[in-house]
């Protein structure tokens, strides 16, 4: 007898539903979307005393886009994002450029962003994302994955000890990523509800 494993199923994402079309025109479009808002909320920047890492939109950006978008589209609108910043246009936080930008202290942020926009897009293509309840943890898992890309990054490129990373990469932005997740978690069914009653269906995954 031969045993087979169910696939889990695979939702649409908000994008798909918003935005119907050409899957090449559309995927560009969304893309370069993804980059802009997260490039956008990076300007609103705040620098946080003996910390090299700003209070910034981005984390919420990256969050919202990879639960819009879906996983390849929203790892491929960060990269983009890396790719723009390094040749020197000012998409990254204060409106900063450069490749030292990538590779200096805050870098590893950045490579988290990529991480996170992996988890959460599979997270919403799985239906994560009709629930606050079940959004909130996928939310919680993808800034724990930032803090720890960044945090290592910036031990490692400052010679920092591990609790002195954490000190100045983790623990003044707890309450606000904390506060992001939960707006995110909010933002993204009710989009959902509202889409629903646009077109009549009714699909929380």
């Amino acid at each position: 007898m031969a045993l087979t494993l169910a696939q889990p199923h695979r939702h649409p994402v908000l994008a798909d539903r918003l935005l119907p079309g050409s899957a090449v025109a559309r995927t560009t479009l969304l893309v370069a979307l993804g980059t802009g808002l997260t490039a956008l909320a990076g300007q609103f920047a705040v620098p946080v005393p003996g910390s090299p890492v700003p209070v910034t939109g981005q984390t919420f950006a990256v969050l919202l886009t990879a639960a819009a978008l879906g996983p390849a589209r929203a790892v491929a609108s960060q990269a983009l994002l890396l790719v723009l910043g390094a040749v020197g246009l000012p998409v990254f936080a204060h409106g900063a450029s450069g490749a030292h930008v990538v590779f200096g202290a805050t870098g590893g942020y950045l490579i988290g962003f990529l991480i996170a926009a992996a988890l959460v897009g599979q997270g919403a293509r799985l239906g994560a994302d009709r629930s606050p309840w079940r959004a909130l943890p996928m939310y919680a898992l993808a800034t724990l994955a930032i803090y720890v890309a960044g945090t290592t990054w910036l031990a490692l490129s400052t010679g920092m000890s591990a609790s002195a990373a954490i000190a100045a990469g983790v623990v003044p932005f707890l309450v606000g990523d904390a506060l992001k997740a939960a707006l995110a978690a909010g933002l993204l069914p009710a989009a959902w509800r509202v889409v629903g009653r646009i077109d009549g269906t009714t699909d929380k995954g």
